[in-house]
């Protein structure tokens, strides 16, 4: 088992959308994640958002905004079994063209999307995290959670 810590982007606009990249698995079906990747080392989950907005959009100018979501995700990655602890964290940006300049996740990328939020709980195509509709409209209604919700907790 591979244990790691991840940091992932909700990019959210003026305009209430979220930009979300579609990704083919080495195995099983396609689906939508948020931006970001690995903590690596002592790396600051600042820098880790700083380094892969960079690597898998293009995006290098931006404010951190704050953790609203934690998640801990456990599975099967080309053959390895991963236990990823996730934070989620808002970036407020304009709206922007995706740049994927990572040659490996640009080998199972599928697309970037601009999704309307208020589309996302009524989406067909699976999601992650499954409560993305939620986590955003309760962070655009009531702004980020004084404390964070207790881990979610999800095994493939």
């Amino acid at each position: 088992m591979i244990h790691r810590r991840a940091v992932r982007a909700l990019i959210i606009t003026g305009e209430r959308e979220v930009l979300l990249m579609r990704i083919r698995p080495p195995e099983g079906d396609r689906f939508w994640i948020a931006p970001g990747g690995g903590i690596e080392g002592d790396e600051t989950p600042e820098a880790t958002l700083q380094r892969e907005l960079a690597e898998e959009l293009g995006l290098v100018d931006f404010e951190h905004g704050p953790a609203v979501w934690r998640r801990h995700h456990t599975f099967d990655w080309d053959g390895r079994r991963i236990s990823q602890k996730e934070e989620y964290r808002i970036v407020h940006a304009d709206r922007f063209v995706p740049v994927m300049a990572d040659v490996a996740e640009a080998r199972v990328l599928d697309c970037f999307r601009w999704w309307p939020i208020a589309d996302l709980a009524s989406a067909e195509e699976r999601l992650t995290p499954l409560s993305l509709a939620n986590i955003l409209e309760s962070y655009l209604r009531d702004g980020a959670p004084s404390e964070l919700p207790n881990e979610e907790v999800l095994v493939d």
